[in-house]
Formats: structure tokens, C-alpha cells, sequence
């Protein structure tokens, strides 16, 4: 009986060492993973937002729709133009006062076109499938949606992408997921998702900490 009670003993001590060193190591490991899921993920919202602030460039407004925003960088071209100031004479104001009158103007002269594929993208087509969340094989796709908000009685355009977290990590513990969703950090990603952008206010930046763009995986 008394070896059957040290074994149990050694069990039991075993089976809480493992626990124990289970509840630390595991944490670490999901803080690993997520910054190397949340990199890519990153990257790709940051072409998303780069593509959508060009489009409202040309267009003046954003767009909820990847098709007209792929097809948007494929075909459209920035204007390159060059601004001077001149002065020339003021009819008006010579024809009242009887002696030459000088107002100064801007020229805008243009100078050329720039597709706005080669200016974001260069060499790559990495663009046209921005549309798809990395790390999950195009099985996901990236909400996205585009409209207006009133500021000062005026309707300004908005625009957001985002994934929920739980979609990138769902393979992982549920308790840390919820708990990677209750995240209120300067050094963490606020929310249960990483989004660029927002439909309820004027912002077209992310909602990470900035060395989350410089993470590699190792």
C-alpha cells in the first residue's frame, strides 16, 4: 500500500509540474503565433489602405468593392502636374483706379500620368489578391466597406477593412483567443479585430502598434 500511495504521489506531483509549466509555456507559444499570423495580415492591409487612399485620389471617393478596387489599380493613372506662381494684370481693379494692377496666380501645369499600379505595386500583382487573408489559404477574405460620415455637416468619405482575430487564431486555445479579444494595450491590437480604416469616424490608419509591421517570421 505505501508504494501504491508514493506512486500515486509521484503522479500527482507529475501531473501538477505539468500543469504548472503548461500555463506558462502555453501563453508564450500563443503570443508567438499570433504576432506571426497578425504580420502578414498587416501587410496586406496596408496594401488595402494604400490602394483605397489612391482611389479616392482619382476618384474622390473610396469603395467597399475589391473588384472595382483590383480593376481601379490595373487601369487608373495619377496625374502629375506642377504648381507656379505667376503674376499678371488685374483688369478690374486698373479699369477702377486708372494705373496697372498686379494679382498673383497659380498655374497648374500638367506634366504626364503615372499608373498608380507601378507607383504602389512596382513589378508585383500582389494587389489582386488583397482581397484574401493570408494564413488561411483564401478560405477568408477581408471585410471591407466604404461610405460617408458627416463632419460639420459636411458628408466625408470613409472607408474600413478588417478580420476578426478568432479567424486567425482558430486553431488556438478558445480561453486565450477571448482573452486576445479583451486586449485594451499602447502595445497590443485593441479588439477582436485587426481592422484599417472606420466607418464611424475620419481615419484611414490601423489599429496596431507600429512594430508589428517590422515582425518576421523566424
Amino acid at each position: 500500500m505505501k508504494l501504491v500511495i508514493q506512486l500515486l504521489l509521484w503522479l500527482v506531483i507529475g501531473f501538477l509540474a505539468y500543469m504548472t509549466f503548461n500555463s506558462i509555456y502555453e501563453p508564450i507559444q500563443f503570443n508567438k503565433i499570433k504576432r506571426e499570423r497578425y504580420a502578414p495580415v498587416i501587410e496586406r492591409l496596408k496594401d488595402i489602405m494604400n490602394s483605397e487612399m489612391a482611389y479616392k485620389q482619382v476618384t474622390g471617393k473610396f469603395t467597399g468593392d475589391f473588384d472595382k478596387l483590383i480593376e481601379f489599380v490595373d487601369t487608373a493613372k495619377y496625374t502629375i502636374v506642377q504648381r507656379r506662381d505667376s503674376t499678371v494684370l488685374d483688369v478690374e481693379q486698373t479699369k477702377a483706379y486708372g494705373i496697372d494692377i498686379n494679382k498673383e496666380i497659380t498655374i497648374v501645369d500638367t506634366l504626364g500620368f503615372v499608373p498608380v499600379k507601378d507607383s504602389l505595386f512596382g513589378n508585383s500583382n500582389r494587389y489582386k489578391e488583397m482581397m484574401f487573408v493570408p494564413t488561411t489559404d483564401k478560405s477568408e477574405k477581408f471585410s471591407l466597406e466604404a461610405g460617408t460620415v458627416m463632419k460639420n455637416e459636411t458628408p466625408i468619405p470613409v472607408f474600413e477593412a478588417k478580420v476578426a482575430k478568432s479567424v486567425l487564431l482558430k486553431d488556438q486555445s478558445k480561453d486565450l483567443v477571448h482573452m486576445e479579444n479583451q486586449v485594451l494595450s499602447v502595445d497590443g491590437i485593441n479588439g477582436e479585430y485587426i481592422r484599417v480604416g472606420s466607418m464611424d469616424e475620419v481615419k484611414t490608419n490601423g489599429n496596431w502598434p507600429k512594430f508589428y509591421g517590422t515582425i518576421k517570421k523566424e
